[in-house]
């Protein structure tokens, strides 16, 4: 406890390592414990807020770190926005049950020690530090209260997770009560950091689309692959913060304006901004793959993107990370025969792509999630134990082995 007030006097009193970028690596052991992949404002697979924006309500949404710390700080996102966004009020608190928090754990949240302080448009903003430890596993609970008008929000769509819409100001609240209204995004929030992890840059960035963010996995319930893999390193006493950087839908090789930039351009801010990162799991071009036979309607153009394609971008994200020092494990794509990407010509691009990622020797490791999910009597299905029922996304058993198919060893 003695190490634990010594850290947390000397977050207080230096308020000045809360504002560092999210690029610079801070000092005083601030590490990623949770982070989500922001996106534009747009329609999507399910309704949320995004477009409509908040105005005169309160925002409350839950999320889970993945490593303990004696404080923590927020990261908040206004990178697709046009406007400034200001925040009137803010609080973050130990989770209870829905949209309530546990009593006595409520804290003020604030940003250059005001209670009230604006992101700027196109930027992030690092909230000031708060004395609140936190255990590896623990859900925590943020809420904003937005006075004003924000316009259209910077989002992550498929949080798998509940957030809560109240109208007024309930920031303070303990209750769920006032937070009538729900949504499985996240708005705003992208990052919570912690202090007192270890120094050591040992955090994994899981980078991916929707077999990343969990898409088919049970909502609430924290059982997406970067969730298993968390639980897997806590139960072997090797705890090191895991961040998914997984968005629904996203492509290697093209942006759309549902399914987030293309990862190529978006590497540098969702992985290698990330603080306290040193391993990466790349799992894309599934997408790639799939939309270039199947034709979306959500805002995704449709593309004829090859397996030279896929490998060429899979090689510059290897490249960019080794050059920050980064540990790569490639990820093979998963079985997908029976859903709507699945054509001859889209397997046999999954094939190729696989098995250069298997025998190449490019990726520093391999996640062989083609394997641990495939079925024993067809390999290019996936094992209907692990089948969501599309026949392209795992269920929560599916996610458990894909956590399972990653070496713990690989990770550095």
């Amino acid at each position: 406890m003695r190490f634990v007030r010594i850290l947390v006097a000397l977050v207080l009193t230096t308020t000045l390592a809360a504002q560092q970028p999210a690029s610079a690596e801070p000092g005083l052991g601030w590490k990623a414990a949770w982070s989500a992949a922001p996106q534009r404002p747009g329609a999507n697979f399910t309704p949320n807020w995004s477009e409509q924006g908040f105005a005169g309500q309160t925002l409350r949404q839950v999320v889970r770190t993945t490593v303990s710390g004696a404080a923590v700080r927020i990261r908040l996102t206004n990178v697709y926005g046009t406007a400034p966004v200001t925040v009137s009020a803010a609080t973050v608190a130990r989770s209870s049950t829905g949209g309530a928090v546990k009593t006595g754990s409520l804290r003020r949240l604030t940003s250059g020690r005001g209670a009230s302080f604006t992101i700027p448009a196109g930027a992030e903003l690092v909230s000031d530090p708060v004395a609140l430890p936190v255990s590896a596993l623990e859900r925590l609970t943020v809420t904003l209260h937005f006075a004003k008008p924000t316009g259209p929000a910077t989002y992550h769509a498929q949080a798998m997770a509940a957030s809560f819409r109240a109208e007024g100001n309930h920031v303070a609240d303990q209750g769920s009560a006032a937070f009538t209204e729900s949504s499985v995004s996240w708005y705003y929030l992208s990052g919570v950091d912690v202090l007192g992890a270890s120094r050591g840059r040992d955090g994994v960035a899981l980078f991916g689309d929707s077999l990343t963010d969990g898409y088919g996995s049970t909502p609430g319930a924290d059982n997406r692959y970067p969730d298993e893999l968390a639980e897997r390193l806590v139960a072997a006493r090797r705890p090191r913060a895991v961040l998914n950087q997984g968005i629904g839908g996203n492509r290697l090789t093209v942006d759309s304006a549902w399914l987030g930039d293309k990862a190529t351009a978006r590497f540098d801010r969702d992985v290698l901004g990330r603080s306290g990162v040193g391993t990466v799991i790349v799992l894309l071009g599934v997408n790639d793959i799939g939309m270039s036979v199947a034709r979306q309607p959500m805002a995704a153009p449709h593309t004829e993107v090859s397996a030279a394609e896929i490998i060429a971008a899979h090689r510059e994200l290897i490249r960019r990370a080794h050059t920050k020092g980064l540990r790569v494990i490639g990820g093979t794509i998963p079985p997908m025969k029976g859903s709507r990407y699945y054509t001859p010509l889209s397997e046999a691009k999954r094939d190729e792509v696989n098995a250069w990622i298997r025998r190449t020797g490019e990726y520093d490791a391999v996640a062989d999630f083609d394997r641990a999910l495939a079925s024993p009597a067809a390999e290019d299905q996936l094992d209907p134990a692990y089948d969501s029922g599309d026949h392209l996304h795992p269920s929560d058993a599916g996610y458990r082995a894909m956590a399972d198919a990653v070496g713990l060893a690989d990770l550095g």
